[in-house]
């Protein structure tokens, strides 16, 4: 994976600084998400500002930036289409509320649960969706895409190219911005990069007087301090059945993006965030934002890799980014409207580079091909849908998958004991996808009339496994035979109760089995 290698340690110079970078890149991807969303471009950065400053202070993983993202913004659009931005207000004060819920139930740590495969695969396509975000920006603004009268008209590929000495340019602009990035850490590493690439690029701009767009031709970002506004929204039991749908999937997208791209600075700063304390400052941050009038959000990717590879890994880091934005949208906005696109359209492209996994090409053919499929699937279906569908079909089939081989893994070897009982050795997990073959390695016509089955290398699963245990415990049983069961871990014997007196089980050899408590989930 291609990355500029980032401080291992905390520096408030450094976390000021790639704050400030940070902030930079974050008022045009804040005001084209609000766009997204339906809303005004003020509704964006005061998102980013509040979401990002409260989860830099409280979150669980210092250097990550949160902000206004995409993910959420596409499914916000169709709640302020048909009801209005304040419904759009009470569902994320709500969503705030189901994401405090969940950290408060610990269910962050359900986030190892996710394969590696499918977070190579998300972090492949949340790359590609970054990058193919940025391709608006090589379009005539208000001209009829390529793609005009087919089924792609409107997607993100349906971009009325520059074209001449336009397109030449921004070209241009956008290399000479990705040179300094990718080159001058290798010079110096006092100031970050990305920052001194977009101040080169906009004097270079002004200096020799280039016509090209800046941020200030996409957006007006003029405003003052968010205040407190109570959503203007009826509460009643039928704006409670409009916003909760929207809420629980807001929360549900919100939490997936977070946590992963949690995981991903956990390995890029080889340290360990905290998900339920993350998944708390989320719920907090956009309870907060709903009621001062934000659209809520998440953690960002490509800022938090912005961060982090500008040497910014301390919570100042955030602290700063979300101070910084505020001041730009307050007092600075004349100057932040002067940077060109370009400059901005360069460091995403750095981040695209930096975040997409291309160890992926050099292993696809030494994995499992089934590792490989859902790899290329969950890419696929995070570009064509969301991460959060995506994620929870990579999960899905990685769970299949793995049902699938491991239903192949019990075997069950016989012998006679020296008190003339036919003993049967089970070895590998009993559970849904592995009762059939287990129930057909026993024939009680053939067995003496006490048997026994060892379950010493086995371990029953799920309540097929016990049903097939009570099954064959009622074959024995007609057969005119006994059956004994032995070690059996003592979860699975309290679940046999439905076998009765049919089941005799040695509980003097039972293992025990225990669970390992992770106090920083």
């Amino acid at each position: 994976m291609f990355e500029i290698t980032p401080s291992r340690a905390a520096s408030a110079k450094n976390d000021i600084l790639s704050g400030l970078t940070v902030a930079l890149a974050l008022v045009p991807e804040a005001i084209a998400f609000a766009f997204v969303a339906g809303v005004d471009p003020l509704v964006g950065l005061y998102a980013a500002f509040m979401v990002g400053l409260i989860t830099a202070c409280i979150g669980g993983r210092p250097g990550m930036i949160s902000g206004a993202t995409g993910a959420l913004a596409v499914v916000m659009v169709a709640l302020v289409a048909d009801h209005g931005v304040e419904y759009l207000f009470a569902a994320v004060v709500l969503m705030g509320l189901i994401q405090i819920t969940a950290g408060a139930l610990r269910l962050g740590k359900f986030i190892r649960m996710v394969p590696h495969p499918v977070m190579l695969g998300f972090v492949n396509g949340l790359a590609i969706v970054i990058f193919l975000a940025q391709l608006s920006q090589f379009g005539e603004p208000g001209a009829a895409g390529w793609l005009e009268g087919t089924a792609m008209q409107g997607s993100i590929l349906d971009v009325a190219w520059l074209t001449g000495s336009d397109l030449y340019l921004l070209l241009g602009l956008v290399l000479v911005t990705m040179a300094i990035i990718h080159w001058l850490p290798k010079l110096t590493t006092a100031v970050p990069s990305s920052l001194v690439a977009i101040v080169t690029v906009t004097l270079l701009v002004f200096g020799l007087n280039l016509d090209t767009r800046v941020v200030g031709d996409v957006a007006s970002i003029e405003g003052g301090l968010p205040t407190f506004h109570i959503p203007d929204v009826p509460f009643t039991m039928e704006t409670l059945a409009i916003i909760l749908p929207y809420s629980f999937i807001l929360a549900a997208i919100g939490l997936i993006e977070s946590l992963l791209t949690l995981r991903l600075v956990d390995e890029i700063t080889e340290s360990r965030g905290r998900g339920n304390k993350e998944c708390v400052g989320q719920g907090i941050a956009n309870t907060v934002t709903g009621v001062f009038g934000g659209m809520g959000g998440c953690a960002m990717i490509g800022q938090s890799m912005i961060n982090v590879n500008s040497g910014g890994v301390g919570r100042l880091s955030g602290i700063s980014a979300a101070l910084f934005l505020l001041f730009f949208i307050m007092a600075g906005s004349s100057f932040i409207e002067q940077i060109p696109l370009a400059a901005l359209i360069g460091v995403m492209f750095i981040v695209v580079i930096g975040t997409f996994e291309w160890s992926s090409f050099r292993i696809l053919g030494k994995v499992p091909k089934s590792d490989a499929l859902i790899l290329i699937m969950v890419s696929g279906v995070t570009v064509a849908t969301d991460l959060a569908i995506a994620v929870v079909v990579g999960v899905i089939v990685s769970a299949l998958v793995f049902a699938w081989e491991h239903a192949k893994q019990v075997n069950v070897s016989s012998r006679d004991d020296h008190k003339g009982s036919t003993v049967y050795a089970v070895s590998g997990p009993l559970f849904f996808g592995s009762v059939t073959s287990f129930l057909e390695k026993f024939d009680p016509a053939t067995a003496n009339d006490e048997v026994v089955i060892d379950f010493a290398d086995s371990r029953v699963c799920d309540h097929s496994g016990l049903e097939a245990i009570d099954t064959l415990a009622d074959r024995y049983q007609n057969a005119g035979k006994r059956l004994h069961l032995v070690h059996l871990s003592s979860d699975c014997r309290k679940l046999l109760r439905k076998a009765g007196n049919l089941v005799e089980v040695n509980v003097i050899e039972d293992p025990k089995y225990f669970v390992a408590d992770d106090l920083l989930a």
